[in-house]
């Protein structure tokens, strides 16, 4: 199948293609991936909209009492954002993972034996919460895969400080792409908030709004194209495993004067075994070409927690992209792990 993208003509005027941009195909068959397929995975659970909106309490801010933006209202919110900027598109629903399950009573309840209390009496809602919002009419084959258009977003009540009077929320929120092989997202620097702070559901409508905009659709296409044109012998491949692996054990004065390398030893262990075992992504003869590296270390970053996903999930392409370029010798900022 010839590469295309996604790309309607409106469209294609709001959103940042630059050099990058290529003419359009649309066709009208959507494809979408197998439900049991998950962006992460972790010690995540499912959850529906409904339960988050109906059957989980909202957290306060201590000091004065003032209501939180739950989860339920940052997903309807960033899913409004989509289906308005992406007009015209074919939106799918949120696919939700919490983690984390605070549990609580009403005051009547307190004085209650556990085995005595009924559901009415148990109240419910989870520190940290991820989702993910498709856009499966908008996507590009890069090497034999398909990849979405998707939207991540995270809220983490521990990286939040509820102790204080009620103050600008912290969000993270990211547009990149789904490969529909595997659910790994990619996500490039324009294409992600990390310190994403609001007030309101209105003032985060509109960062949502303004992050699409300027997410540059073409240009992360395009270098992750590039990456299938680069390879690495198993001898290398070993190599930058090992390095990844010294790397956590170097003093932090010498981490600093290297790249960031965010990745667990257990997920880095993860790649090794993908390289083995993946029957998409793993090691042929020998090589591997960049494109599949960046797919297991994009694998390996779905065991992380909820609140440090998004941030390894860039990392893994800024890995990747450095990696290629030392390859390449057109950049020295990654050599230490190839040398």
């Amino acid at each position: 199948m010839n590469e295309i993208i996604m790309m309607p003509t409106t469209l294609a005027k709001r959103m940042n293609l630059g050099e990058y941009a290529e003419e359009a195909t649309i066709v009208e068959e959507v494809t979408r991936t197998p439900k049991t397929l998950h962006f992460i995975e972790a010690n995540t659970l499912e959850v529906d909209l409904n339960h988050l909106a109906n059957d989980c309490i909202t957290p306060v801010f201590a000091k004065d009492n003032e209501l939180t933006i739950n989860h339920a209202q940052f997903i309807e919110t960033i899913q409004e954002a989509v289906q308005d900027f992406f007009k015209g598109e074919t939106v799918d629903g949120a696919d939700v993972r919490v983690s984390h399950i605070i549990k609580g009573r009403t005051p009547d309840a307190l004085h209650k034996k556990a085995n005595e209390l009924l559901e009415t009496d148990k109240t419910i809602y989870y520190e940290r919460c991820a989702f993910s919002i498709d856009v499966p009419s908008i996507y590009q084959e890069i090497h034999g895969n398909r990849l979405n258009l998707s939207i991540v977003g995270v809220r983490a009540y521990n990286l939040q400080s509820l102790y204080t009077k009620k103050s600008p929320e912290l969000f993270k929120l990211a547009i990149g792409f789904k490969n529909q092989v595997c659910c790994n997202m990619c996500i490039m620097t324009d294409g992600y908030r990390e310190d994403l702070r609001v007030s309101s559901t209105t003032e985060l409508y509109k960062a949502a709004l303004e992050l699409f905009n300027n997410f540059n659709t073409a240009k992360q296409i395009h270098l992750m194209q590039q990456l299938g044109n680069t390879s690495m012998t198993e001898h290398q491949f070993c190599q930058i495993l090992g390095k990844m692996r010294l790397y956590q054990c170097l003093g932090t004065g010498q981490q600093k004067r290297l790249p960031r390398m965010l990745l667990t030893d257990t997920q880095i262990n993860s790649v090794a075994k993908a390289y083995i075992n993946d029957e998409n992504f793993g090691g042929t003869g020998g090589e591997l070409n960049m494109w599949r590296f960046y797919n297991l270390l994009t694998g390996a970053n779905k065991s992380s927690y909820i609140d440090s996903f998004l941030d390894r999930s860039l990392n893994a392409s800024e890995i990747a992209m450095g990696i290629s370029q030392a390859l390449n010798n057109t950049s020295d900022s990654y050599k230490w792990f190839i040398d």
